[in-house]
């Protein structure tokens, strides 16, 4: 199953015997806070006028669809974590919204009916006929697409060489052949409009290198090494590619993580909290839009200042 955070793992103790290393890992993208109700617009109307209401059925109030602003965003890894709260973020800035998940249908279908309109995708992003039927009927719903945010991933604590050649190529190819398939299938429409905006979403593992993540430090590296290439080949296309590479999040898989175990990794991080998923949504969100029209190539850290 996908995960919808970054994993990060930290010393908290001193080195023992030559042993797996354990240290508290951060999930990868799991759940996002969930967004509050937008306010329903309302206005006087003479009673006169008002034909007399029928009983309305007891239930949650759902929230209003925003005022489309004509501007489409496909989320991988969309239904927990990052990608949903990545999915909020569009959906209030008025974005129509498709995401991708893998198996979680019934966080996928939650979603959707939380934010009314928005489209959920099954899709196993390691797999090119996959992604293909995906991205057509997300394609077909969204009209178009003006941002992608390549966001699935996995993660694994294991050391190096308890690694099997199996679970070495299953990270590669969803953490970063996926985001290959995403964007080859993503780019020819941008390409013809002279317009786009590409974000992956990678880790501060793939920037440092993780003990007992080898593998999956390798699969982000490769994802930023991706994400600055293709930025230098689509500019002149008018497509910006960008980076966020998330640290240490909170999230609901965190839950199983004792009050100390927290207050650990707090501390190791300079601004002295948590990150959540909502502040790495609001960085995709930014920079999906126009004002980030000459911002390409980067790697934005979202870390708390753990990795500077």
């Amino acid at each position: 199953m996908y995960n919808d955070e970054f994993e990060l793992t930290f010393d908290l103790a001193d080195a023992g015997p030559k042993k797996e290393q354990r240290r508290p890992t951060l999930p990868e993208r799991e759940e996002a806070a969930e967004a509050a109700p937008l306010a329903q617009e309302t206005r006087e109307i003479p009673a006169s006028a008002v034909p007399e209401p029928e009983p309305e059925p007891v239930g949650l109030p759902q929230p209003a669809a925003p005022a489309a602003n004509g501007r489409t965003v496909l989320i991988s890894g969309g239904d927990r974590g990052i990608g949903a709260a990545a999915a909020r973020a569009f959906y209030a800035a008025g974005y129509r919204v498709a995401v991708f998940y893998h198996t979680n249908a019934e966080a996928a279908a939650a979603l959707e009916k939380e934010l009314p309109g928005v489209l959920a995708v099954q899709c196993d992003v390691a797999s090119r006929a996959s992604c293909e039927l995906a991205f057509r009927a997300a394609e077909q719903a969204l009209g178009h697409l003006d941002v992608l945010v390549s966001n699935a991933g996995i993660a694994q604590q294991k050391l190096f060489t308890d690694i099997t050649p199996e679970e070495w190529q299953r990270m590669l190819n969803v953490n970063l052949t996926g985001a290959f398939n995403l964007c080859q299938l993503a780019l020819p429409g941008m390409i013809r409009r002279k317009a786009g905006r590409i974000l992956t979403v990678s880790s501060m593992w793939g920037q440092t290198g993780g003990s007992c993540e080898v593998h999956y430090s390798a699969a982000k590296a490769g994802l930023i090494g991706l994400t600055k290439a293709l930025a230098k080949e689509e500019g002149p296309s008018g497509i910006t590619v960008n980076c966020v590479a998330p640290g240490v999040i909170d999230t609901d898989m965190m839950a199983s993580f004792t009050a100390e175990d927290k207050a650990a990794l707090a501390e190791e991080t300079p601004v002295g909290r948590l990150g959540t998923a909502e502040e790495v949504a609001k960085l995709l969100l930014y920079l999906a839009g126009e004002d980030a029209g000459y911002i390409t190539g980067q790697v934005f850290g979202v870390n708390g200042g753990l990795v500077i």
